[in-house]
């Protein structure tokens, strides 16, 4: 209901564009407990501040990750909606914590190299931000957060992406010159690719 089809077929365009890995572009909205999940080593869940995990998807979930499958978090904002979705992934994985991640971690420049964690607002924000200088959408939201969680061999099975809104990155491209110029084509876009290229070579 968010950000689909557009955010998933122009970051398909523009993975398969800025790199050697060969994109399906259409998207494919998978349950959890869609037995076709493990043929796909990269799922997106947008807006997690207000998910709920069944017991099914919570068993099938750390089965899929524990496997070599990764999810990637995005698009929430705030305390609230990031202890729901940490309270959520808590039932995934009891004994693990997430792990923020320094700039200098290599999935911040394993294609573009990013020096700062960036902060994509929504496209309403992102036009008034040329004027205005906000890019979050709450007070408890200014800085963005990037977090992990790794398995046992330090492998990254989790990508947190909280308080910034990459999917509105790829979807409003075409909406705005100054957003597409500013948070597409500098931060979501670099963002998007370099998680899926470091998902897929680690």
């Amino acid at each position: 209901m968010t950000d689909f089809p557009d955010s998933d077929l122009n970051l398909s365009f523009r993975l398969q564009q800025m790199t050697s890995l060969k994109v399906d572009p259409d998207a494919r909205v998978i349950d959890l407990t869609d037995k076709d999940l493990f043929n796909y080593p990269w799922i997106y869940i947008v807006e997690p501040g207000y998910l709920r995990f069944t017991e099914e998807e919570v068993s099938i979930l750390r089965k899929y990750l524990l496997n070599g499958g990764f999810l990637m978090l995005d698009d929430f904002w705030g305390e609230r909606e990031y202890g729901n979705a940490a309270e959520n992934l808590k039932r995934v994985f009891p004994d693990r914590e997430p792990v923020e991640l320094d700039i200098d971690h290599p999935i911040f420049n394993c294609v573009f190299t990013i020096t700062k964690k960036p902060q994509i607002p929504n496209i309403r924000l992102g036009i008034r931000s040329e004027y205005t200088g906000v890019t979050w959408e709450r007070e408890d939201a200014k800085n963005p957060d990037y977090r992990a969680i790794f398995d046992d061999k330090n492998r990254m099975m989790v990508m947190i992406c909280h308080n910034t809104d990459n999917g509105d990155g790829w979807e409003r491209e075409g909406e705005s010159e100054y957003f597409f110029r500013e948070f597409s084509e500098k931060k979501a876009y670099p963002l998007g690719i370099n998680i899926i290229f470091y998902c897929m070579t680690h």
